[in-house]
């Protein structure tokens, strides 16, 4: 009899250590990786991505009665939601931390356009007004742009232009 109450007591506690892992996130990552997690997956990761989702019943304590089904009359609206505040304020924040860092990133790369759009203008305009441009080359020696050298330059800077001045 003691026997059969360690398994029992054994087995209990086994389900109750596994219970949580139960309530995972798993999807792939646009690299294909899969990925694991308690929180949702990023918002840009597509439904197809999406390998499993944490089921209602799942995150239920096991001694908590099944719900009565709702009325068919009864609106979404009015249905008791299922997600615990804590998940739901660590998905709020990690998607929050997501679009900051998005943003500061595209702050990132919008100055260092308009660096390069400032540099290239005024390289245009150092073409433009005919002043001979002198290179150092891999020698070491001071070499004078030739004629095609300087049309080469002028349409080069002209598409930087054109893709970083917008």
């Amino acid at each position: 009899m003691p026997r059969l109450t360690v398994v029992v007591v054994s087995a209990l506690i086994g389900a109750a250590v596994a219970w949580p892992a139960a309530a995972q996130w798993k999807w792939r990552d646009k690299g294909g990786q899969i990925q694991y997690s308690d929180l949702p997956p990023p918002t840009g990761v597509s439904d197809q991505d999406i390998l499993q989702r944490p089921q209602a019943n799942q995150r239920r304590y096991a001694a908590a009665p099944a719900p009565t089904p709702a009325p068919a009359t009864a609106s979404a609206a009015s249905a008791p939601k299922m997600v615990e505040p804590e998940l739901e304020a660590k998905r709020r924040k990690a998607e929050q931390e997501q679009a900051d860092k998005h943003k500061a990133e595209t702050e990132k790369l919008a100055g260092a356009r308009a660096e390069n759009c400032a540099r290239a203008k005024d390289y245009m305009r150092t073409l433009d007004d005919g002043i001979r441009i002198m290179r150092t080359n891999a020698k070491g020696e001071r070499e004078f742009l030739d004629d095609k050298q300087r049309a080469d330059e002028t349409k080069r800077t002209r598409d930087v232009i054109a893709s970083d001045c917008k």
